[in-house]
């Protein structure tokens, strides 16, 4: 077990299912207001919330953890879906948590928590997505026929092991992470070598590379994850949504075409923003969340 008293609280491991799991926990003298949970975007880790974690455990007790598969949890052959992540909060929740929480998910984490708020509401209070995609198969009508055809050959040509195990080798290299964060962020100094490093840590790790074939194969089958146009009317909670105008990864005009699914969400948009919001503008997002919260 490892502890770390730092922005990022004290991480400790949880044995799920025989796999390790990454955990932290920064505490709060009151114990009324609902506790927050916080669930990281594809390829990243609780890490990414530095900015966000000790600033918002003023207010309240925050929880945050590595799904497996990413960051410090294990690199384990399983079966990759939204659904595997769902119940994996569900029992950290079960667990640690055993009240109604704020869920705040990421990206891929977004999706996650979304999908959570519906398999079992009684774990939320409210729920916050920091940008959330579309399902693949919401994506794949939006494309002319031959496009959708080509995107399908090349899904399964780059889900193959013959082709990213010799990728993986170069894509973990710090060049190559430093040049693909720096395309993510709109605020280049932001990127910096403590964020490149944790990018690649979790890339040394036994099992990385087998981990990315399985994901990446994962995320081309249309049992992956549920259409998001049909989920999110069906959240019983409020519902924050926060934007970054400039997002390069999952562009803004779809985050306003959300609230036109649900009267409970409410869009907040971060001007200057990117997809890593949370990080480039961060004490804006903790005002956001904290002002909606209130």
């Amino acid at each position: 077990m490892m502890t770390d008293r730092s922005p990022l609280g004290c991480q400790r491991d949880w044995i799920w299912r025989g796999w390790r799991v990454r955990y932290t926990y920064l505490p709060h003298h009151s114990s009324e207001d609902a506790p927050y949970l916080f669930l990281h975007g594809f390829g990243a880790s609780l890490r990414q919330w530095q900015e966000n974690l000790l600033p918002l455990s003023q207010h309240r007790r925050v929880y945050a953890m590595d799904l497996v598969g990413f960051g410090g949890s294990e690199k384990a052959t399983a079966p990759y879906k939204i659904g595997f992540w769902v119940e994996q909060v569900y029992h950290f929740w079960k667990t640690f948590i055993q009240r109604p929480m704020v869920l705040v998910g990421h990206s891929l984490g977004a999706l996650v928590a979304l999908t959570a708020a519906i398999a079992h509401p009684d774990m939320l209070e409210n729920l916050i997505l920091i940008t959330l995609p579309a399902a693949r198969q919401e994506l794949l009508p939006t494309l002319p026929l031959w496009l959708q055809s080509l995107a399908g050959e090349m899904e399964s040509a780059f889900a193959s092991p013959l082709l990213i195990k010799p990728l993986f080798q170069i894509i973990r290299q710090p060049r190559v992470i430093r040049s693909v964060l720096r395309k993510i962020y709109v605020q280049g100094d932001r990127v910096t070598e403590a964020l490149v490093e944790s990018f690649i840590e979790p890339a040394r790790d036994r099992g990385a590379a087998a981990t990315l074939t399985r994901l990446t194969k994962a995320r081309t089958r249309n049992d992956f994850s549920q259409l998001t146009r049909d989920l999110l009317p069906q959240v019983e909670v409020p519902i924050l949504v926060i934007w970054g105008t400039e997002d390069r990864v999952i562009p803004l005009a779809w985050g306003r075409q959300l609230p036109g699914l649900s009267d409970r969400v409410t869009l907040v948009e971060i001007p200057n923003g990117g997809h890593c919001v949370y990080d480039e503008c961060s004490a804006q997002v903790n005002a956001e969340i904290l002002a909606w919260l209130r």
